[in-house]
């Protein structure tokens, strides 16, 4: 028996998370717990029926895992392993495996979070993708959630300007979700990493995220929230971070803005008010010497010479709202053709969505 194979086993024994399983490395390791007595197991606090699991593992479920890590790009890190990131393992409920999908060193790289409402407004979107890539500047790695709104423009900032950014998923890495960021995944798996602490068919469940949320702020120095409103997963996040003894950043809004309210009440609550990349950099410091100088100004220009993508659809959004069905027919492009176009140039920061069609940013 291989040692992640053990890990496995012990990982799919019902109702043993991260703490219990914790506690019970400090009696063997997982093979030593599987080649152990019953009554031994029980005695350390083993019901009957994990002691039946630990012994008798259903094994589809096994094997189908260490295939899944046999595959190329695929990783699966159990707690004991000198590359399990370091940060992750400090917190109390640490997850005793880690799927991932990309490169496994961005995990032990620095990493900074960028969360944030799914249903964010343009400014909070463009102030995301510019916080990113300020970021990676500095040399550190954006973790998020793939959601829409925010983590979506935080994982784009950071792709577009040549950093690498982790996504951490609520389900199993074979299933995305949201399913429309399938192709920012794809690209984040290029140029960082997806990582979950679900087995790799579990699907997306509601209480799958806030178990995500304390991986996002487990692995980062610091959590920055860009709009989140009263009740959010991202003040979860946040509430998870100051637990963990991370930094807290909050980007303020308007008081008549409900989706800024609960980044106004963090700040009212101790977290820091951020109106630039500088201000983060000054508490947990600048990976590089250059960072705080070169990020005076928060606003990144494109180059010049970029040229962007589907010039036809492009050419007919303006700043004034226009329907996908109204677009497709200037353009005299099938709807679905014309739908994906504009997926693509949303997550580029080119075009954003807003009540009653899309519109050109700032950027575009």
């Amino acid at each position: 028996m291989t040692t992640l194979e053990s890990w496995l086993i012990l990982a799919a024994v019902p109702y043993l998370g991260g703490c219990r399983i914790s506690k019970l490395l400090q009696y063997a390791t997982p093979i030593e717990l599987i080649e152990m007595p019953a009554e031994q197991l029980r005695a350390i606090g083993l019901s009957s029926a994990q002691v039946a699991a630990l012994h008798n593992p259903k094994r589809q479920r096994i094997d189908h895992a260490l295939i899944w890590a046999e595959q190329n790009n695929h990783t699966i890190l159990t707690l004991d392993s000198p590359f399990y990131p370091a940060l992750l393992k400090e917190i109390s409920s640490a997850p005793p495996l880690l799927f991932v999908r990309g490169e496994d060193r961005w995990l032990r790289e620095p990493q900074l979070a960028v969360i944030g409402s799914r249903s964010a407004s343009l400014d909070g979107r463009e102030a995301a993708y510019d916080f990113s890539a300020a970021l990676v500047a500095a040399n550190y790695v954006v973790t998020s959630g793939l959601a829409l709104g925010i983590d979506g423009q935080a994982h784009y900032g950071a792709l577009k300007n040549g950093g690498a950014t982790v996504a951490v998923l609520g389900s199993g890495l074979n299933h995305i979700y949201p399913a429309s960021h399938r192709t920012l995944a794809s690209q984040i798996i290029e140029q960082g990493a997806l990582v979950s602490e679900f087995w790799p068919d579990e699907k997306p469940r509601p209480q799958n995220f806030p178990r995500r949320n304390r991986v996002i702020s487990g692995l980062s120095v610091g959590v920055l929230v860009i709009e989140a409103a009263e009740r959010s997963g991202s003040l979860i996040t946040a509430r998870y971070a100051l637990d963990q003894g991370r930094d807290v950043f909050a980007l303020p809004g308007s008081i008549h803005n409900p989706g800024s309210r609960g980044c106004n009440a963090l700040i009212k609550s101790g977290a820091k008010l951020v109106e630039s990349p500088v201000d983060i950099f000054e508490e947990v410091g600048a990976l590089t010497e250059c960072a705080i100088n070169s990020q005076m100004n928060l606003s990144l220009p494109q180059p010049e010479n970029e040229e962007l993508p589907f010039s036809a659809v492009l050419a007919t959004v303006g700043k004034e709202a226009i329907p996908v069905d109204v677009v497709a027919e200037r353009c005299k492009l099938p709807i679905h053709e014309v739908m994906m176009q504009l997926l693509d140039l949303e997550l580029q920061g080119v075009v954003s969505t807003v009540p009653g069609g899309y519109i050109r940013t700032r950027r575009g």
